[in-house]
């Protein structure tokens, strides 16, 4: 087949102290993201908290750069690469809201919510060769996530809703999500998240 499928091999949960293995580090984002990672012929890209997996005809352009980068989704992640190269974005049975690559597009503008902390991480290559990079964290501190708020800014053939099996399904085209999202963000910085206050969150 001449097309590539990624699955997300995110790994957040693990902390600076701890090495990530990219050959051996689990995913966090559920049963079948962890069984494309270990399924033979995949590669994994380079990156401690947000890396991605790849099979197909364009998997070093997709995943290779992504070493270069410091942020979780910057200009080199495949998460961003995934809207240059008409991609599509599957969401099974999770809904709208858990979609990483709208933190790409994020990244374009850097709200203030977006970043947190700058970390050292220790890694592991494929190779086996072990050093320590840092990298600048996402924050989203005091916000709660709401990237569902892009469904009435696309269009029907932009975003298709359906259903394999009993879940809810959607095919986002990505690179008609860039323009959209991004000329949203730039109007108000807030469009896609709720801003959380002492002890009260504001309707949405």
């Amino acid at each position: 087949s001449s097309g590539t499928l990624l699955m997300p091999a995110l790994s957040w949960t693990q902390t600076p102290h701890t090495n990530h293995d990219t050959r051996n580090t689990p995913s966090c984002v559920g049963f079948l993201a962890e069984y494309f990672r270990c399924r033979l012929g995949t590669r994994r890209s380079l990156h401690p908290t947000h890396s991605v997996c790849a099979i197909g005809a364009e998997t070093d352009d997709l995943l290779d750069s992504h070493m270069l980068d410091t942020t979780p989704c910057g200009e080199h992640s495949p998460f961003n690469k995934l809207m240059h190269c008409a991609g599509k974005i599957l969401m099974i049975g999770c809904g709208l809201r858990p979609n990483t690559t709208m933190h790409a597009i994020e990244e374009y503008v850097h709200p203030p919510y977006l970043f947190g902390e700058e970390l050292a991480y220790s890694i592991t290559n494929r190779d086996g060769h072990s050093f320590v990079k840092r990298y600048i964290t996402h924050g989203f501190d005091r916000v709660e996530q709401r990237y569902d708020r892009i469904a009435p800014l696309l269009t029907a053939t932009e975003l298709v809703a359906g259903r394999v099996g009993n879940a809810e399904t959607f095919v986002i085209n990505a690179q008609a999500l860039l323009p959209v999202a991004l000329a949203a963000l730039r109007s108000d910085l807030y469009t896609f998240v709720l801003q959380q206050h002492e002890g009260t969150l504001p309707i949405g």
